[in-house]
């Protein structure tokens, strides 16, 4: 899964997705091939590389808790509307974000992955922003079958 920054086709459409849902950062995170850790793998518009080393418990944060419901997560005020520590939520800090919207990337229909988008602001992501994110979500889904 490491070598999923180097698609052409990824970087393509999480460019695409930053550009239509005018956000400031779009983020893929895959749980491990063993064991239920969840990772960051690929980023853009990011302050730093800090999302490389982040690597949370399945159910905790924002890729452990998509992953593990299968559903999708926003965030529209943080730190303020967030159920526990602020600390479970290490891409928001990192990355100093504020709103964030993240959807779950199934393969054969279990969730594996995790796409996220987040606004430095205050910000509650409309509904044709939602279903962007999920369009972009399913075209990842494929590009990561056909070249894994």
């Amino acid at each position: 899964m490491k070598e999923i920054k180097e698609l052409e086709a990824v970087t393509e459409v999480c460019h695409k997705l930053m550009t239509v849902v005018k956000s400031d950062f779009v983020a893929l995170a895959f749980q491990n091939e063993s064991g239920p850790d969840v990772r960051w793998l690929y980023a853009t518009g990011n302050l730093n590389d800090k999302y490389q080393r982040i690597t949370v418990r399945f159910g905790k944060g924002i890729a452990g808790k998509v992953i593990s419901s299968g559903g999708p997560m926003m965030m529209t005020n943080f730190p303020q509307d967030i159920l526990g520590k602020v600390t479970d939520y290490p891409i928001a800090l990192a990355e100093k974000l504020v709103s964030s919207y993240a959807v779950p990337l199934f393969f054969n229909t279990v969730p594996k992955g995790v796409l996220l988008v987040g606004k430095r602001v205050k910000y509650s992501f409309t509904e044709e922003e939602q279903e962007l994110v999920k369009e972009a979500a399913l075209s990842l889904e494929q590009i990561v079958k056909e070249h894994l």
